[in-house]
Formats: C-alpha cells, sequence, structure tokens
C-alpha cells in the first residue's frame, strides 16, 4: 500500500486525485498555491487541477448587471439574473423541459458553483440546460466527496464487524490507512482482515 505524499510532491493532477483530502487540507493546499480557497470540495479540487495545467483561479469579485426576471431567455447569463435554484427557476425549466415537478441534478450545482467561482459571465441558461440533458462537460459532480460515507455505510452493514466498538471509530480508524494511500476508496471484507492489527483493539472481548 502506498503512503500518501506530501501534495508538493506531487507532479500531476492525476497523481492527484489517487488520494482522498479533506477539504481543510484542500483549503491549506489552494491558499500555499495562491489560488481561490474559497468553495466546496468540488471548487477546490478544479482550483487545483487548474493550477497542474498552469492556471491560477482568483477570486474575482466583478458586478453584473442584473436582469428582469419577466426578460429572462434562453440566453440570459446566469450571472445576470440572480439566479438560484428557487422555486421561480424551478417552473421555469418546467416550462423549459415540460417536466413537473423540475428537480435540479447534481451537475447542474456543480456547474452552478463553477460559474460563480470563475464569474463565468458568458454561461447562459440554455448552457445550463445542456448540462442538465447530459450534452455538456462543463461541470460534472465529484462524487468523491461522499465516499467517506458510503464506506462507513458498507462498513457498519458487514454483519462480521459486529464485533467492533465502537464501529464507528473502528470504520475511521480503517478509512485512515486507505485515505492515505492509492487504493479505491471502496469498503471491503478484504481491508478488515489485511488490516487486523489496527482493528483489534476494537474488538469487544466476547468476539476473541
Amino acid at each position: 500500500m502506498t503512503e500518501r505524499p506530501a501534495f508538493e510532491e506531487l507532479s500531476s493532477y492525476k497523481e492527484f486525485q489517487k488520494y482522498y483530502w479533506y477539504r481543510a487540507e484542500l483549503v491549506e493546499i489552494c491558499k500555499s498555491i495562491g489560488v481561490d480557497h474559497t468553495g466546496v470540495k468540488t471548487e477546490l479540487n478544479h482550483n487545483i487541477a487548474e493550477y497542474f495545467k498552469g492556471h491560477r483561479i482568483k477570486k474575482v469579485s466583478r458586478s453584473v448587471s442584473s436582469v428582469s426576471s419577466d426578460t429572462i431567455t434562453l440566453d440570459t447569463p446566469l450571472l445576470g439574473c440572480k439566479f438560484s435554484f428557487n422555486a421561480k427557476f424551478r417552473v421555469y425549466f418546467s416550462s423549459l423541459t415540460g417536466i413537473v415537478p423540475f428537480k435540479f441534478t447534481a451537475n447542474m450545482a456543480t456547474a452552478w458553483r463553477r460559474v460563480k467561482a470563475v464569474q463565468d459571465t458568458a454561461f447562459t441558461i440554455r448552457d445550463l440546460l445542456k448540462v442538465y440533458e447530459g450534452d455538456s462537460s462543463y461541470a460534472t459532480y465529484d462524487a468523491s466527496a461522499c465516499e467517506w460515507n458510503q464506506f462507513l455505510k458498507d462498513f457498519c452493514a458487514d454483519e462480521g464487524n459486529d464485533r467492533f466498538k465502537p464501529k464507528l471509530q473502528a470504520a475511521a480508524a480503517l478509512w485512515n490507512i486507505i485515505r492515505a494511500s492509492d487504493q479505491p476508496k471502496i469498503y471491503s471484507p478484504a481491508l478488515v482482515q489485511e488490516n487486523m492489527e489496527i482493528l483489534e483493539k476494537f474488538a469487544s472481548s466476547k468476539s476473541i
């Protein structure tokens, strides 16, 4: 199992992606390389990816002229129409798609976060609709943000782990090993067997 190296030792974003990073760590990395360190994990990861491409994304404050809700069209920029995932725009997208009730997707939310992060004044309602329909790769939801939750769920669902008390701490100990490695961040019973030395202290005396 390969230990996670320091960020400074990584030479590419592909290598960076092999490892799990907490949001607090991503914030510190972004600060250290001089890029915008605000936002959710998806945005921070995007900033780091751009850094490896030679681009430094800075936080930009830019005034955008507001558009009346009555004049919104497919070509209206999101930053110019006070866009939000609210009832008004849900109704608007229902009228565009014919889907009632309309539900915004994770990819749409990711795209909107990116638009705000880079102040993309050219991104329009039409572009967001393309994201919804799967016809755009502008931004996609980063499932890695949920890796720990899924890992914990799978660990607790394995009846063989009922011997570990408290189960949450046992799962966290195993997760920390995987998080710092280049292995897939997925639970399997084999991981328990491979790391019993670490987990033994959580095993109840009745199961030994």
